[in-house]
C-alpha cells in the first residue's frame, strides 16, 4: 500500500492501550478491522434500525448495511488521496456500535433517561463498546483497538466527556477536543463518507416507502440535477432504474469532488506527516458549491422523511419503549441480564443494555415487561 506522508502509518501507531505482540500476517489496523467484523457489537447492527424500523420491510437500510456502504465509500476516497484504506475500513464498520435500537429515536431517549448520570452520546458509547463492553478476551475487556481507529470512532465529545477521558487517559482520544485540533484524515474522510452514505440511501429507502416521491426530489438540486441526465443519456428508462442511476451519479460526482477539493487542500497546506494533519484545520471536506447542494438535500430529507406523521408515529412508540425499560431496569436490575444487573453504576449499566440492543429485543422485552406491545 503506497501511503502519502500524511497518511496514518500501521507501523507508526501510537499503539494499543495494552501491548500485543504484533500479527505475522497482519498490520495493526487490519487487526483492527479483523476484531470489529468479529464482535457481537457488529452483528448486531443487521437488526438494528437506520430510519426505517427492521420489520417494516426486508430491503431498507440498518446500521449494519449503512456501515458497509460508509466502508466502501471512504475506501474510494482514500486510495488516491494515499490515505490507509485499512484504517478507513476500521473506523468505518466500527463508528456506529454504540447506536440504540430504534436509530435517533432510542438514542434521544436514552438521553434523556440519563440526563441525570451523565447523558449518553452514540459516538461515546461506540467508544465504550470497542474499549470495555466487548468481552472476547482472555486478558483485557473490549477490542484494544489502536489509537488511531479509537480516534476515528469518537466522532463527537461533549466538553464534560473529553475531560473525563483525558482524565483516564491523558494524551488519549479526549485530548483533541479539549485543543480543538482535528483527528486524522482518514477519520476525517470517514466523518464525511458518513454524510454521503445516508443521504443517498435514504433518498433510495424514502421513496421505497412511499413516504418521498420523484416528483418532491424534483425539488432538490442536486437530485434533479442527475435525474435529469440520466434521461436525457437513457430517455428509454422508466420506474427504479432512473432513481437507482440518478443516485449512482450522484454519489460518483460526490466522491470525485471530496476527491478533487481534498488533493487541493494538500496541497495547499503540504502536512509533512499525520499529526502535521491533526493541527491543521480540516482538510476532507466538499467544494463550497457541493457542500450548498449537499446541505440542502439534508434540509429536504429532515422536513420531508425524518420528520414524517409516519415515521414520527413510530419514533414517539420507540422512545417509550427505551423510556419504560429504563425505568424497569433501574428499579429492578434482577430483570437485565445476570452480568449487567451485578454492575455497580446501576444506571450506566442499565443504558450500556438497552444501548446494545436490536430493535426487535428491545420490543419483546417492553412487550415482556409491561404486558404491552406498542410496535407491530
Amino acid at each position: 500500500m503506497d501511503l502519502a506522508p500524511y497518511a496514518c502509518d500501521p507501523a507508526q501507531s501510537r499503539g494499543r492501550r495494552r501491548a500485543e505482540a504484533p500479527a505475522p500476517t497482519r498490520t495493526e489496523f487490519q487487526r483492527d478491522r479483523d476484531r470489529i467484523v468479529h464482535s457481537t457489537a457488529f452483528r448486531r447492527l443487521v437488526y438494528k434500525t437506520q430510519v426505517f424500523l427492521n420489520h417494516e420491510g426486508d430491503l431498507f437500510r440498518t446500521r449494519l448495511t449503512h456501515s458497509l456502504e460508509v466502508a466502501q465509500l471512504a475506501r474510494s476516497i482514500a486510495r488516491p488521496l494515499g490515505l490507509n484504506e485499512d484504517l478507513v475500513e476500521a473506523i468505518a464498520l466500527a463508528h456506529d456500535l454504540g447506536h440504540t435500537p430504534f436509530g435517533h429515536a432510542g438514542q434521544d431517549a436514552l438521553h434523556e433517561c440519563m440526563r441525570d448520570h451523565g447523558g449518553f452520546e452514540h459516538n461515546l458509547q461506540s467508544l465504550r463498546v470497542v474499549d470495555k463492553l466487548e468481552e472476547r478476551y482472555p486478558a483485557f475487556d473490549g477490542l484494544n483497538l489502536t489509537f488511531e481507529t479509537r480516534e476515528g470512532i469518537l466522532k463527537h465529545c461533549s466538553p464534560a466527556n473529553a475531560r473525563k477521558l483525558e482524565e483516564q487517559e491523558p494524551g488519549g482520544v479526549g485530548r483533541r477536543f479539549i485543543e480543538r485540533t482535528q483527528p486524522s484524515l482518514e477519520a476525517q474522510l470517514c466523518n464525511l463518507a458518513d454524510e454521503i452514505a445516508y443521504n443517498a440511501h435514504d433518498i433510495d429507502d424514502g421513496v421505497r416507502s412511499g413516504l418521498v416521491t420523484v416528483e418532491q426530489l424534483e425539488a432538490v438540486p442536486l437530485f434533479e440535477r442527475f435525474r435529469t441526465e440520466t434521461l436525457r443519456d437513457h430517455p428509454q428508462l422508466r420506474g427504479r432504474r432512473v432513481l437507482y442511476e440518478a443516485i449512482r451519479r450522484m454519489l460518483s460526482t460526490q466522491v470525485y469532488d471530496v476527491i478533487a477539493t481534498t488533493s487541493d487542500a494538500l496541497a495547499r497546506v503540504r502536512p509533512e506527516d499525520a499529526d502535521a494533519a491533526r493541527r491543521a484545520a480540516p482538510l476532507v471536506g466538499f467544494s463550497a458549491g457541493m457542500q450548498q447542494e449537499s446541505a440542502a438535500l439534508k434540509r429536504f430529507l429532515l422536513h420531508n422523511l425524518y420528520r414524517h406523521p409516519q415515521v414520527m408515529a413510530v419514533t414517539g412508540h420507540a422512545k417509550q419503549i427505551v423510556r419504560e425499560l429504563f425505568d424497569v431496569y433501574v428499579a429492578d436490575p434482577a430483570q437485565m441480564q445476570a452480568d449487567f444487573a451485578a454492575r455497580p453504576d446501576s444506571a450506566r449499566s442499565v443504558a450500556d443494555y438497552i444501548a446494545g440492543m436490536t430493535d426487535r429485543f428491545a420490543s419483546r422485552e417492553h412487550e415482556r415487561l409491561t404486558g404491552r406491545k406498542l410496535l407491530a
